[in-house]
């Protein structure tokens, strides 16, 4: 966190950053337009460099566009309530080129789905989703958001699912998807109600998802497990059952793998996982996530 003060000690301008989003950025109703906003901002991103943070994301509201624009930030989306912004001209466009490279082009006729996972870490009950997505369409992408959620860091987790996904014909996995917005990253505190901010990011996710990554890799199908346990996830996907038909994707809600009559899920990997209780674990994950974990436990 950044913060400008006056000689009497009350905040003038402040600004935070988590990991490469910027976010809390604020400007004294009486300090506006005298150049403190330029402070904060440079003061974030040099300290973003610092640390191996050269592509940055912001979030505001499209009131404010244009002064971000004029601090280097370009527009990604914006859905009338929120503006998403990076620091790189046309960054989402290179990412998705980079990622399109690594398949081989579309012919007509060519069903292609995709799944979303955070896979922390990757169970089998992802392994089932993607198993049974695979059959109903001809090519299935795996994106793998890349933000670092504990216990197991970005790199790790992505490395897992194109371990265990190697063997699947027809499916490739994706990562570095920075432009996917998970609950964590997205900044909720300039909307005073909760519900309209976890309205609001779903929208932001959901739009992105059908204005780019539709065209890039062709999508007109995204899958999804049900979600018995988590009431956010929950109603992340009711919306996505909302918004993605009228972009023209249908989405497809498959049951969760069940391990002796319960839904198997990277939740109750990770509580396992901090007992060091390896024998509950095994029943629930695909051999190279259980020796990734054993070797995490050092055991």
């Amino acid at each position: 966190s950044v913060m400008a003060c006056g000689m009497d000690g009350k905040v003038l301008a402040a600004g935070s950053r988590c990991q490469n989003v910027l976010k809390c950025l604020a400007v004294s109703e009486t300090c506006q337009g005298q150049g403190f906003l330029n402070i904060i901002m440079a003061k974030l991103i040099s300290n973003a460099h610092t640390q191996g943070y050269s592509h940055l994301f912001l979030f505001t509201k499209p009131v404010y566009t244009d002064i971000f624009k004029e601090l280097g930030f370009y527009s990604i989306i914006n859905t009338g309530k929120i503006e998403f912004m990076e620091n790189i001209p046309g960054g989402i466009h290179a990412y998705l080129e980079e990622e399109q490279a690594k398949c081989p082009p579309m012919t007509d006729g060519i069903c292609a789905g995709a799944i979303v996972m955070n896979a922390n870490p990757f169970t089998l009950g992802h392994l089932h989703l993607i198993e049974q997505a695979r059959k109903s369409c001809d090519r299935l992408h795996v994106f793998v958001l890349s933000e670092d959620t504990p216990p197991f860091p970005a790199a790790d987790r992505l490395a897992l699912v194109r371990e265990n996904c190697c063997g699947l014909p027809q499916v490739y996995v994706h990562g570095g998807s920075e432009y996917l917005i998970s609950h964590t990253t997205f900044p909720d505190y300039f909307m005073k109600d909760k519900h309209a901010a976890f309205t609001a990011n779903g929208e932001l996710d959901l739009l992105l998802f059908s204005v780019y990554f539709k065209e890039a890799f062709h999508i007109s199908k995204r899958f999804v497990g049900e979600e018995p346990f988590c009431p956010v996830t929950r109603a992340y996907n009711l919306q996505m059952r909302e918004i993605l038909p009228s972009h023209g994707i249908q989405v497809c809600v498959l049951p969760r793998y069940a391990v002796q009559g319960v839904p198997v899920s990277a939740t109750r990997v990770r509580q396992h996982y901090f007992q060091r209780d390896l024998d509950s674990i095994a029943p629930l994950v695909p051999e190279p996530t259980f020796n990734y974990l054993k070797r995490r436990m050092n055991l």
